[in-house]
């Protein structure tokens, strides 16, 4: 896996590259995404670790994917991504969200691996309109709350969702959870006339 300094220095030039290739001010950029100028030229230097709520934000408001933004290298045709080279979010109360690959075209999508410890839980910011998350539970038994509704998952089952909405992943068993997660963001669509 790259270390934190490599991966800060590849997320401060993607989003950096994708901005500028998109003719995008930090302060246009700020407005779409809700994270602050400050916040921005802090990543685009280098100099902070974003969360990954926030890299989630710039992500949608650049069009891109998160992997996008961690990306180390170029894409070819063809990526392997290799276990050393899986990027890692450890949340501070223990569990853990590895985004394994994304892509770009034709619609934004990612694979995640998620670990969440008894009693852990993750709330996610709803992704833009059309999102859809589908999860498999591979150990331990997921709760899932939508818009307020919770789910059981159990392991060896699925789920699919609208994740445009307010979204909880949770632990609430005495063991581990694991779960395979794909986003799957359509691609930004023309405003519709009335």
């Amino acid at each position: 896996m790259p270390d934190l300094e490599t991966i800060s220095a590849a997320i401060a030039t993607n989003v950096r590259g994708q901005r500028a290739h998109r003719g995008m001010t930090l302060d246009e950029l700020a407005a779409r995404s809700g994270v602050s100028r400050g916040m921005l030229i802090q990543i685009e230097q280098g100099r902070t670790n974003p969360s990954i709520n926030t890299l989630s934000r710039i992500a949608e408001a650049l069009g891109v994917t998160v992997g996008r933004l961690v990306e180390v290298s170029e894409t070819p045709v063809v990526r392997v991504v290799h276990a050393a080279d899986v990027v890692t979010f450890r949340h501070a109360s223990g569990g853990e969200a590895r985004l394994l690959v994304g892509a770009d075209a034709p619609a934004i999508c990612e694979l995640w691996d998620w670990r969440l410890g008894p009693g852990e839980h993750y709330d996610g910011d709803p992704h833009p309109a059309g999102t859809r998350e589908m999860l498999s539970v591979l150990e331990g038994e997921l709760t899932l709350s939508v818009y307020g509704k919770s789910h059981t998952v159990a392991a060896d089952e699925a789920v699919v969702f609208s994740g445009d909405r307010p979204h909880r992943y949770a632990n609430e068993g005495d063991g581990p959870l694991r779960f395979v997660m794909a986003v799957i963001e359509p691609r930004e669509q023309a405003d519709q006339p009335y």
